[in-house]
């Protein structure tokens, strides 16, 4: 293990805002699952996390908090650092099957970090089905969801055949918090190719600033947005959460539909999770007639030759989501029509702003803002394009890879959408006090996207029918 002689450096002003969002009923972790079919020999897997992972400096620092008043946590090498506290092995019990991995998934999503010691951990599944799962909590002051991802990435090999020691094109001195090189064949130089990310891109954003487009008008906005209404998604929070995730469905099937409607993949998706909502409320009695409620949506600002870095570099937007009108078709419109008000809109880098003031401001203040974040919006939704080739982990082929993202903001419900190796899946993270089985939105999510996908085909005969009489 390498060690940087004890330095010591503040967070962030962001960094720091989330770390102090923390609370025992909203936890900032940051959870992620790869499944396998194959088992992984655990010896290899840790020697990969202590060649590849470790190197990066915050995996082997802890918080120490501020003795003098208005000081900020600093981040400290833990002199007692050992991999065993943060790689753990663990067994489901019968019939260990998905059921039985959601229910893990789920109370670790419960549990806090050890605040003593960096806050990560890995677990390591060894009885999921015919293979494994790994499970990894990481806290959110370490970095934003795209960061951690691409720090992870750094463990995975696009051959099963790779030698399992350190990447060839890691510099000789380890990051200080990142930046492990280029990909060198790996897939460590993984970025998103589409998607929100794409749509919302920083070099778009930053456009946006230069030219002129006013902050201050902006966060007044923001400031002025009328607080979301009641549904069965707010409410008090208790400290139980409950994590789904969907089967696989083909990226394929998904691009063909949302070409034949004439909208973007990620259109279709979040159209497809607008309905599944609906459905949900109207199971349990909540008719959302003409409704619509906000999701904030993380955007990514950091620009695509970037080096990589750890640390939070995102803002917020606050996407409307009309669960409230009955038909797909005047779903999907209703979207469309919302993403293109927010691509012209500064908002991202506004919220950045606003999430690096409150890491400067104190404790209550930051709460005050975090309250504000909270009456504004329901969910927190986000939709990241993985890689799309296969890639392996300590030499076997991972199967399915899914996230969850803490719920800032107090807020109940989360919604995640990942791509991989062709297939994309939806993760559902819920309170289980506000939402006891939230399986039913991942059913329903599949049967909205199956009802838009037999509209784009009914459609596309329909056209072919009239240019054959033509």
């Amino acid at each position: 293990m390498v060690s940087n002689g004890g330095r010591s450096e503040a967070l962030s002003n962001v960094d720091s805002a989330w770390l102090r969002m923390e609370d025992p009923t909203n936890l900032m972790t940051i959870t992620a699952l790869m499944s396998f079919d194959e088992k992984i020999e655990f010896s290899r897997l840790k020697r990969d996390i202590e060649d590849r992972l470790l190197p990066f400096d915050r995996f082997r620092q802890k918080v120490v908090q501020p003795r003098l008043p208005f000081a900020k946590a600093r981040w400290q090498e833990d002199e007692h650092f050992a991999l065993a506290a943060h790689l753990r092995r663990l067994a489901l019990p019968h019939p260990a099957d998905q059921g039985t991995l959601q229910e893990v998934v789920s109370e670790l999503m419960s549990t806090p970090l050890d605040y003593s010691k960096p806050l990560w951990q890995l677990h390591y599944v060894e009885n999921y089905g015919a293979g494994c799962a790994i499970i990894g909590r990481i806290h959110h002051c370490i970095g934003d969801g795209l960061g951690l991802m691409r720090v992870l990435f750094s463990l995975v090999d696009e051959s099963p055949n790779a030698d399992g020691g350190p990447a060839a094109s890691r510099p000789a001195e380890p990051p200080r918090s990142g930046a492990p090189g280029g990909g060198a064949g790996r897939s460590r130089g993984w970025v998103p190719d589409g998607g929100l990310d794409a749509m919302l891109s920083p070099s778009r954003i930053l456009e946006l600033a230069s030219k002129g487009a006013s902050a201050a008008t902006e966060l007044g906005k923001l400031l002025t947005l009328s607080a979301d209404p009641k549904t069965v998604f707010k409410g008090k929070l208790g400290v139980v959460k409950r994590a789904v995730w969907s089967d696989p469905i083909p990226l394929a099937k998904v691009k063909a539909c949302s070409r034949a409607m004439g909208a973007t993949i990620n259109d279709l998706l979040l159209t497809a999770v607008s309905g599944a909502l609906r459905r949900y409320m109207l199971d349990r009695g909540d008719v959302p007639a003409g409704l619509s409620f906000r999701a904030v949506v993380p955007v990514n600002l950091r620009l695509p030759d970037e080096p990589m870095e750890l640390g939070n570099r995102f803002g917020l937007v606050f996407l409307s989501l009309p669960v409230g009108t009955e038909g797909g078709v005047e779903r999907l419109r209703a979207l469309k029509q919302e993403m293109d008000r927010i691509k012209g809109s500064p908002q991202a880098i506004v919220a950045f702003g606003v999430l690096n003031a409150l890491g400067m401001a104190s404790a209550e203040i930051e709460s005050v803002g975090v309250s504000i974040f909270a009456r504004k919006a329901t969910a927190v939704m986000t939709n990241v394009p993985g890689p799309q080739k296969q890639l392996y982990l300590a030499g076997k082929a991972i199967k399915e890879i899914m996230f969850w993202v803490p719920q800032s903001g107090r807020l109940g419900l989360g919604v995640s959408i990942f791509s991989y190796a062709g297939n994309v899946r939806l993760g559902i993270a819920v309170d289980s006090g506000l939402v006891p089985n939230p399986g039913m939105i991942v059913t329903h999510f599949h049967d909205e996207l199956d009802s838009l996908t037999r509209y784009a085909g009914d459609t596309k005969r329909e056209e072919e029918k009239t240019e054959g009489r033509a």
